[in-house]
């Protein structure tokens, strides 16, 4: 190496310097069409101007009409072509012959970030980066002036000669017809075409510049900003380097030496990417793919020894349950503000109908096409494509389930299928609503019948003394657990035949023995020998869900307040039993144990609300100052179902003075829902 260094000895050592003054504004023009030796710099520039965003540059020059190669007939008969004979301040060219052009930019490069115009001034090398490097050619845009103008005659020719003779046009009927939704394939097809950025090009105004030749003072001024304004060294850091740095900008390091990954289509995701992913992203992309899977499956899929629990919690927040088997959920193949590939349905519609499908499915294995459509009302499409999710066209059986019921899961998670089964029941509700049929409506009315099985009253006395005796023992046996294991000597009474029933969405009626809501003294449910504490309380954690959730709502009907808590549930880690199987009973007594009354609202006669519908509670006591306001507001409401504005605002100021604005509007907020200029409690609407 030092041999080397010898026979190649350094000259000289030159400063370098980056100056930034013009960085931003400065261009390199070229002249392809004309050798160097020709330059423009005496030719006389009539205007400029520049569209900075495309870097777009025009310039108009001079043409020497006085010299001897110019064609005084050739320029006179272009001038006569483009302008035509009567004069205009808009004429291209005023002076009746061909005496300018007009030259046009387009880029040399869009990467400039290489080229730098460099200055050498004693000893120091001063360079700027440069903004574009723009070649500049003739443009011919005065020929396509001149093919309009012609059009334009020969236009009017024919229409001068026809409209003589020509009578007045029938009156002609003509259909209407209103574009699809754009896709977002074919909206991409828009950006990319070429009207579309002849468009977008003609939208960026042109800024008018004014030229200065090379000889000019200002242009002299100018060039000085080619050179370092600053000698200091220390502010020019984007030349100070490390030898590593330099060498590697020098020679940076080979893309193409990289293991190039297979190309794949965009939406596939090979198994050991998607084992990159956390597990709830996993499942989430497992399912969006396939659609319907049974858990034995997905936990094949996964990682081995991944936790179940952990799949189990993953799967039921992208999932439903539809006979034993995992299907993806609408909201996450139809994300919110997106739209049908299809029709261009938005996708709370598209999740109303493919909700509908599934809930069918729960019902029955096989479903008709046609009896989908007639009820969710989407294009065909849609329906189609819901259908070849979940099922398989069968011959004279319409759209089979994909999969057998998992009943090997159903037995062992009980506790999910029982979850999910409630937030079915939720679904349902609200498709109800949606699409105004009952379950009733579902049931085919040449469905077969069973036929009647006879049984004497004998067998029945005996199946029931079979089942009693069946059942002692695994109950005595519970109940002697439950003895030993406390430390409490409890009494022992008869077991009362009162047990609270399921939750029944059809259930209209107060429990016994209560005043507005609240259980009475006489009330069957209390034993008073035991305390005085009521033998079916609700539990603390079903009380505080309550209370929860009444201190963000305020007001609920039982409907609601029963689907807030289907959702609860499901939601709940898996294995938790804490709050299944609880009775409306049990629920309406937890309302009133948390500071929460019924408001008797007098629905009208023909109202179609369900009777979990016309249950409505409010928030009664808070321990806020508020609380006075919600209570007269509830008691507007049991005098009639539907409120004006105004009637609220009399009421506060009798009772309690002149009420602002904003404490009206919190209130009417907190507890009521606006329609046709009417205001009604929350959930109390007729639809």
């Amino acid at each position: 190496m030092a041999s080397g260094d010898d026979d190649d000895p350094i000259i000289e050592e030159i400063d370098v310097y980056l100056a930034k003054s013009l960085a931003d504004k400065l261009y390199l023009f070229q002249y392809p069409v004309r050798p160097a030796t020709m330059t423009y710099d005496d030719v006389n520039h009539l205007s400029a101007k520049i569209k900075p965003k495309q870097q777009r540059v025009e310039l108009e020059m001079a043409i020497d009409t006085m010299s001897p190669n110019y064609c005084r007939s050739k320029g006179e008969q272009i001038a006569l072509n483009v302008d035509g004979t009567t004069y205009d301040e808009t004429n291209t060219y005023s002076a009746k012959k061909m005496d300018k052009q007009t030259f046009s930019s387009i880029q040399a490069t869009t990467n400039t970030s290489r080229y730098a115009a460099a200055v050498f001034r004693k000893g120091e090398l001063h360079i700027t980066p440069l903004t574009g490097i723009l070649q500049m050619r003739p443009s011919f845009s005065y020929l396509d002036k001149a093919d309009n103008k012609t059009r334009e005659r020969e236009a009017a020719n024919e229409g001068g000669d026809s409209s003589q003779d020509e009578a007045e046009e029938e009156a002609k009927a003509i259909t209407v017809r209103f574009a699809r939704p754009e896709s977002e394939q074919a909206r991409q097809r828009r950006i990319q075409s070429y009207e579309f950025l002849q468009k977008k090009q003609a939208e960026e105004p042109w800024i008018h510049l004014q030229y200065h030749g090379v000889k000019d003072g200002h242009s002299e001024h100018e060039r000085q900003y080619l050179l370092c304004q600053s000698g200091d060294a220390s502010e020019n850091s984007e030349l100070v380097k490390t030898p590593k740095e330099y060498l590697d900008m020098l020679m940076p390091p080979l893309e193409e030496e990289k293991v190039a990954k297979p190309v794949g289509p965009s939406n596939v995701l090979s198994m050991a990417q998607l084992r990159t992913l956390p597990l709830g992203e996993q499942v989430k992309t497992l399912m969006k793919n396939v659609k319907v899977m049974p858990f034995a499956n997905l936990m094949g899929l996964l990682a081995s020894g991944t936790d179940q629990t952990s799949v189990l919690r993953c799967i039921q927040q992208v999932a439903l349950l539809v006979q034993g088997n995992w299907v993806v959920k609408s909201d996450v193949l139809y994300p919110k503000n997106t739209c049908s590939a299809h029709s261009g349905v938005p996708a709370e519609v598209l999740c109303r109908g493919r909700d509908f499908v599934m809930w069918r499915f729960t019902q029955v294995r096989s479903v008709m096409r046609k009896e989908i459509t007639s009820i969710i009302k989407l294009p065909p499409e849609d329906v189609k494509e819901f259908l070849e999710h979940v099922a398989a066209p069968r011959i004279n059986r319409g759209w089979e389930f994909l999969l057998p019921t998992d009943v090997d899961f159903i037995k062992k998670h009980p506790d999910i299928e029982n979850r999910q089964h409630m937030l079915w029941l939720g679904i349902q509700s609200k498709l109800e609503k949606v699409f105004s049929f009952s379950k009733e409506d579902m049931v085919p009315k040449n469905a077969p019948q069973p036929e009647p099985v006879h049984i004497s009253g004998e067998q029945r006395l005996r199946m029931a003394q079979g089942r009693a005796q069946e059942n002692q023992s695994s109950l005595q046996k519970d109940l002697d657990t439950r003895h030993a294991g406390s430390s409490v000597h409890i009494k022992r009474d008869p077991v009362s035949n009162n047990e609270d029933e399921p939750m029944d969405t059809s259930s209209s009626s107060i429990p016994n023995g209560s005043v507005n809501g609240y259980p009475s003294a006489i009330t069957p449910r209390f034993d008073h020998a035991n305390g005085g504490s009521p033998a079916n309380t609700p539990s603390p954690e079903l009380q505080a869900f309550v209370l929860k959730t009444f201190r963000k709502h305020f007001v609920l009907t039982l409907n609601e307040l029963k689907r807030l808590f289907n959702l609860h549930l499901a939601s709940m880690p898996a294995g938790q039993h804490i709050l299944h199987s609880i009775s409306d009973h049990m629920l309406q007594d937890a309302v009133l144990l948390c500071q929460c009354k019924q408001i008797m609202v007098p629905f009208p006669a023909q109202s179609k609300a369900a009777p979990d519908e016309q249950k409505v509670f409010g928030l009664w006591e808070t321990g806020d100052d508020f609380d006075r306001h919600r209570r007269l507001l509830y008691d507007l409401f049991t005098k009639n179902y539907r409120i004006r504005r105004n009637m609220i605002q009399t009421k506060l100021a009798q009772e309690i003075g002149d009420a602002s604005k904003a404490e009206i509007d919190r209130l009417l907020q907190e507890c009521c829902s606006s329609h046709a200029g009417m205001w009604y409690l929350k959930g109390t609407i007729q639809s």
